[in-house]
């Protein structure tokens, strides 16, 4: 694997391989085990037109504790595709440091930083995916379900953004099944139908009936209706998704085991309910802690060699 853009561009088997990675280093790190410092003289550069918080410090923290070191580079600094082309800016960077990280908002951009990079380029999101959510979200999972997650079904309650179509794809590339519920108009978009036809195991489906959607799920994914970006839209998504929110009653549609999921920053009482996230079957903050796991995962493969 040369670069992480997308879920759709890893295999299963590179996928699972650093889940495997995550899953042992977070063992080492439960039982104060240090790491081999698989990323001692290397360096990360990380690009951010999106502000964030587990992104950063899941990054930053990974590369500290792997021997490695991090340099946070903001919009103000860098200007990507407005100071300097994504291209020239991959150029100079690939002489200077061991890989590339960039949180945007047009996934374009992480595609022409690859384009021209002599080292590892990391999408840490895009309009169009959030590969790296995605990861910690199987480490979510495969805590409640075990490593082998075939036959499971995630259904995610929502707008098919970023994280649906990663999610989606994910799910494939494990033998998950996926359901998707939304409103007419808010579907996966035809980009992952094509990738869905790369001879996965699973489908993906849509259904606007969010109870339909529960039946059978062993988890229940939602994500914020209005990402970053979309602000203008707000009135507009938020009477368009009523009757989309994770709630109590929604949940008691589910099966018992059912495990609820949200990627974070939520608006609490809009599209989940301060009675489902702070719940006893909320997973929301191991899932955020495993954001951490799951990037020191993909940092040792990616840039150590694990």
């Amino acid at each position: 694997m040369r670069h992480f853009l997308s879920i759709a561009q890893a295999t299963g088997e590179q996928l699972r391989h650093v889940l495997d990675v995550a899953l042992e280093l977070r063992g080492q790190r439960r039982r104060g085990v240090a790491h081999r410092p698989v990323l001692a003289g290397r360096t990360l550069a990380m690009i951010f037109e999106k502000p964030s918080l587990r992104t950063r410090v899941s990054f930053e923290q990974g590369m500290f504790e792997l021997g490695g070191h991090a340099i946070r580079l903001g919009h103000e600094e860098v200007g990507l595709g407005v100071r300097e082309s994504p291209a020239d800016i991959a150029r100079v960077l690939s002489g200077m440091v061991h890989g590339i990280m960039a949180r945007v908002y047009e996934h374009r951009k992480v595609v022409e930083l690859a384009g021209a990079s002599d080292v590892p380029v990391i999408n840490a999101l895009s309009d169009e995916s959030h590969p790296c959510q995605a990861l910690a979200d199987a480490m979510t999972l495969m805590d409640e379900f075990g490593r082998d997650l075939t036959g499971r079904t995630l259904a995610f309650i929502g707008d098919g953004n970023n994280v649906a179509r990663s999610l989606a794809t994910l799910c494939g590339k494990l033998g998950m099944r996926f359901v998707l519920a939304c409103p007419q108009g808010y579907e996966l978009s035809p980009m992952l139908a094509d990738d869905l036809q790369q001879g996965l195991p699973a489908t993906a489906r849509v259904v606007r009936d969010p109870i339909e959607a529960v039946r059978e799920a062993d988890a229940i994914y939602t994500d914020t209706w209005v990402s970053m970006g979309q602000e203008e839209q707000a009135v507009k998504r938020r009477a368009a998704f009523k009757g989309y929110q994770v709630n109590a009653s929604l949940l008691a549609a589910a099966p018992a085991w059912a495990v609820v999921l949200h990627c974070m920053p939520a608006h609490r009482n809009v599209e989940i309910t301060d009675e489902v996230m702070d719940g006893p079957r909320s997973r929301v903050v191991p899932q955020a802690h495993n954001r951490l796991h799951a990037q020191k995962g993909l940092l040792a493969a990616l840039l150590g060699g694990v």
